[in-house]
């Protein structure tokens, strides 16, 4: 077990279908700012980002549909569902208006939310998202990269490949294969075990139909004509936050930088996929402007 701050005491929201999700409030700063963890199918990892924020604003934290800690549900698994959840936490919090923090699939899904809800959105920031095209833009570079970076440890990229080829794992061993499947996550190579079993301690297990079916949708809606047009008229103010080294390519990120009306972009170097656990101060610089 690591040293990790205990998770704040959880209050249960409703969402409009009744299916009930684990939020959490803490901070002390004027302006609220919900965290929108990522994944899919994963659970709020955000209490560094948390700590880091707690004097500049009310951070809200939450469990997405049927992971972590919110009630095990069957979906739907769709991002319009994912959106009126995200709604209901912050009109559970009573917030006419709120700031919006995004990772990676959370950007995702933070974005969305602002594309359908402008007028409760005061700033957006988007943390180590792929952008607004195709999955073909980025993906075929993301998977070599994971590649060539887990075969750095021949020892850590035999057991992934043992895991990956067994029909049923124990919890202990999913917990694993999601460690080493992290571990790449990290520009600190020598930390990079370290931070990745953080991320799993405490585990929940990955919800893998939220996974898949998300996955999926993004395929196949990203990349529209539709959503460039949608992005070119949100007039809200967005920070775009990369890490330099993050193994998905930054260049996935230019289509959506330049569709925006309102967007300031900073790339931190010697970070990774979770920018605030290897340059937390610059990190805290970033999205404090939107704060």
């Amino acid at each position: 077990m690591h040293d990790r701050a205990a998770p704040p005491p959880g209050e249960q929201v409703s969402a409009d279908d009744g299916v009930r999700l684990w939020a959490a409030r803490g901070g002390q700063g004027d302006t609220p700012l919900v965290l929108c963890h990522g994944g899919p199918g994963l659970w709020d990892m955000f209490e560094d980002v948390a700590d880091l924020l707690a004097d500049r604003a009310t951070v809200v934290r939450w469990d997405q549909r049927g992971c972590g800690r919110s009630e095990p549900c069957d979906g739907p698994w769709t991002s319009e569902r994912f959106t009126a959840d995200l709604d209901a936490v912050r009109a559970h919090f009573g917030f006419p208006r709120v700031a919006l923090l995004g990772h990676s699939w959370g950007a995702q899904l933070a974005l969305g939310y602002a594309l359908a809800h402008p007028e409760r959105v005061s700033a957006l920031v988007y943390v180590s998202g792929t952008g607004i095209g195709p999955d073909s833009e980025w993906h075929p570079a993301f998977r070599e990269n994971f590649r060539t970076r887990l075969a750095e440890d021949p020892a850590r990229l035999a057991r992934w490949h043992e895991l990956a080829g067994r029909t049923s794992l124990t919890a202990e061993e999913r917990r694993e294969s999601a460690v080493l499947r992290w571990s790449v996550e990290f520009e600190d190579r020598e930390r990079a075990m370290e931070h990745a079993r953080r991320m799993a301690d405490p585990w929940f297990g990955v919800n893998e139909a939220c996974t898949n079916a998300l996955n999926a949708e993004r395929a196949r809606r990203w990349g529209t004509p539709e959503l460039h047009t949608a992005c070119r008229g949100l007039d809200r103010p967005v920070v775009i936050v990369d890490g330099e080294h993050d193994i998905r390519p930054r260049s996935a990120v230019d289509s959506l930088e330049r569709a925006l009306p309102r967007v300031r972009r900073v790339v931190l170097p010697g970070a990774g996929h979770m920018p605030w656990t290897e340059q937390p101060a610059g990190f805290r610089d970033a999205v404090a402007v939107a704060l």
